[in-house]
């Protein structure tokens, strides 16, 4: 007998591996091959003009993005009210597209170009000050490429790989307590007149640019594949009059014009040069001139992967893959050896009953049959329940929508907020599947008010979110953020929530309330049963704690790398790992509640609904805490705003994984203790 269970329970693994296996080399392949480009190249003749873009400026120490223009950088010849389209998830994210003054033509390399001379008061020059000490840095566009810093990393082997840090700093602080500023160049200044007791803040007014090219020399065409910088500091200086209005994008000393000592056509901009120190306390008018330097260079870089070294994260990438193989081969042991345990034991119970029905019929129950009178009685606030298990079926099936446009190249880098947005429209257009789920639970439940329960449903999380997102705003308006949704884009918000969404959850609801209830495999008693007194270790708040630790176990790796490409400014792109991760965890939430079901109705407590949605969704109370660990250990927030505003977006985001994790908690639960009493025989 024992041979053939331990048989039975080889088998029962296997069968429970299985599936997982398959889903998890279907999705392998997609953590490699899932970029498309999403925009069409564009073809460029050498001497065509090329006009830089800029986005925003942005900081990882206040998460409160700008727009360019906010400074008084060059902005000769700008329209500042011409804006670029721009998509639901560009302006969500804070995006400002203008154009700037930095003008290049193709092949054409240019050294000292004059932007513009500056004067500037002590007011704009406490402005650039403090965005400075606030690691504020500039985001360029060309050819609908982010303008990154080049970074090189090598290996053990010697290998040198090479990778990019979107933008640059706008400046640099150089404290007195550092031996030297450092090299001239990639975001640093040299450290002539730098340390003489106390701070000196270093304005980058000089950028070099290389820009990359690729070319098809059988049409005499090339294609942008690179816009890298590197900012200098210089103190310009210059001997006799100049009439800087007659020098914007004229390099130095051409025509005798425009004369720098600093650098000139001829002679680029050293790396030895005084820096450009500005005081913050000084009075009176600073002395500002702006220049760059333009360099084309050849490049074997295919325009289709041209986006490879942006993506490229080669300082972890070993660590990265290994934490997720480690995560999932865990999860998957422990998931096989919980189908294990819990094949051979239901086999157990089963076999138990059966003989006391024909054996010792006079004996008295025992164990999770004993309850099977009031197994299926409706909890207290049933109706919520069900809103909730709606709202998370409604954000799983847009979530898997999502992970799968994404691992298929569909949410491409280059289309930038197309994630935000791809992510709103499928939860709007998934309304339907919400409230469909909330009214079959509602009527399982013997739910009558079906109109009720489908607003609360449509009103919950979007309401929830919109408000927590509609005070944040107001606090980032106050900021004077460009992150601040303008009011003509919360409305559409509105139109999209009341006047999509809300219709699909009612006509869900509608259909879903009119389909046949679902039947509970045994009646329910009318004179509810008491609990026996329950022992500590199934404690209600000690089982929901319990069940979350081993879901976050599995994924805080990933939660780490995800948390660190949205508020670190990268780009994410190992959505096929994502898919697997994301996978994982819910698997291991279906399971630790089955399990933790199973335990409570054994101790003869059926009060199993609510604590089921609980524990599936308490890993959600993990991610929120370990974001709040991460926040303040890693991030380093310099204005107290940024920190309400990092904790309500990352409540909110915790709050959509709660219903989401519950929600499949719930519905597993529900699935598993509809089959075990339906399989035994009640009289």
């Amino acid at each position: 007998r024992t041979s053939s269970m331990g048989h039975a329970g080889r088998e029962a693994l296997r069968r429970s591996l299985l599936p997982v296996l398959v889903l998890a080399l279907c999705a392998l392949p997609l953590a490699v091959g899932f970029y498309l480009p999403g925009v069409a190249p564009t073809d460029y003749a050498l001497g065509d003009e090329l006009r830089a873009k800029v986005e925003a400026l942005t900081s990882v120490r206040t998460q409160l993005p700008y727009e360019y223009y906010s400074l008084p950088f060059c902005k000769d010849g700008i329209d500042l009210d011409l804006h670029e389209a721009l998509n639901l998830g560009e302006v969500l994210r804070g995006s400002r597209i203008l154009d700037t003054p930095y003008q290049f033509r193709v092949g054409v390399n240019q050294n000292c170009k004059i932007m513009c001379r500056k004067e500037y008061d002590q007011e704009e020059i406490q402005a650039f000050a403090l965005m400075i000490e606030e690691e504020y840095r500039a985001h360029f566009l060309l050819d609908n490429l982010p303008i990154a810093m080049a970074i090189y990393h090598e290996n053990e082997e010697g290998q040198t790989t090479k990778a990019y840090e979107t933008g640059y700093p706008i400046g640099h602080v150089i404290h007195p307590t550092a031996p030297e500023a450092g090299k001239q160049g990639a975001g640093a200044v040299h450290a002539q007149g730098a340390t003489h007791g106390h701070t000196r803040i270093v304005l980058f007014n000089h950028l070099r640019f290389t820009i990359l090219y690729n070319e098809d020399k059988n049409r005499n065409k090339v294609r942008i594949v690179g816009f890298e910088v590197e900012p200098y500091s210089v103190h310009h200086t210059y001997v006799n009059q100049v009439d800087f209005s007659q020098c914007p994008n004229q390099q130095a000393g051409e025509h005798g014009n425009c004369n720098l000592q600093t650098c000139s056509k001829q002679h680029p901009v050293g790396v030895r040069e005084q820096p450009m120190i500005i005081d913050p306390r000084q009075k009176g008018k600073t002395e500002v001139i702006w220049t760059y330097d333009v360099t084309f260079q050849p490049s074997n870089i295919r325009w289709s992967t041209r986006w490879d070294t942006y993506l490229q994260s080669a300082d972890d990438a070993e660590v990265h893959w290994f934490a997720i193989l480690n995560s999932f081969m865990l999860v998957m042991f422990l998931s096989g050896l919980i189908a294990m345990i819990m094949v051979r034991t239901l086999r157990r119970d089963f076999q138990r009953y059966e003989s006391k029905e024909m054996l010792e019929e006079g004996q008295e129950e025992t164990g999770w049959k004993l309850v099977h009178g009031d197994v299926f009685r409706p909890p207290i606030l049933a109706g919520w329940l069900t809103v909730m298990v709606g709202t998370g079926t409604q954000l799983a099936v847009s979530m898997v929508f999502l992970m799968s446009f994404a691992c298929f190249g569909f949410l491409s880098p280059a289309n930038r907020g197309a994630f935000m947005q791809a992510m709103l429209f499928l939860f709007v257009f998934m309304g339907m599947v919400g409230g469909y789920t909330s009214s079959r639970m509602f009527r399982m439940l013997k739910g009558t008010r079906w109109k009720s329960n489908s607003l609360w449903t449509a009103m919950l999380f979007p309401g929830f979110a919109f408000a927590i997102f509609f005070m944040l705003n107001l606090l980032i308006w106050g900021q004077k953020s460009s992150g601040a949704v303008p009011f003509g884009t919360l409305f559409a918000l509105l139109c999209m929530w009341l006047g999509i969404s809300t219709p699909l959850v009612v006509t869900g609801s509608y259909f879903g309330f009119r389909k046949q209830p679902i039947e509970f495999p045994v009646r329910t008693n009318q004179i509810p049963r008491q609990v026996p007194e329950q022992p500590w270790f199934m404690n209600a708040f000690l089982n929901v704690l319990v069940g979350g630790v081993l879901p976050f176990g599995a994924v805080f790796v990933e939660v780490f790398y995800v948390l660190s490409s949205v508020w670190l400014h990268q780009f994410y792109y190992l959505f096929g790992f994502l898919f697997l991760v994301l996978v994982i965890l819910l698997l291991t939430c279906a399971e630790i509640t089955v399990v933790m079901c199973y335990f409570q109705l054994c101790c003869e407590d059926y009060h199993w609904w609510w604590r089921s949605f609980l524990t599936g969704g308490s890993c959600a109370m993990y991610i929120f805490f370990y974001s709040i660990y991460y926040a303040f250990f890693k991030l380093q927030m310099a204005r107290a705003v940024a920190t309400i505003v990092y904790i309500g977006y990352m409540f909110i985001v915790s709050f959509g994984i709660f219903l989401i994790t519950g929600s499949l908690g719930f519905l597993t639960t529900l699935a598993f203790v509809r089959a075990i009493y339906a399989a035994i025989k009640v009289d």
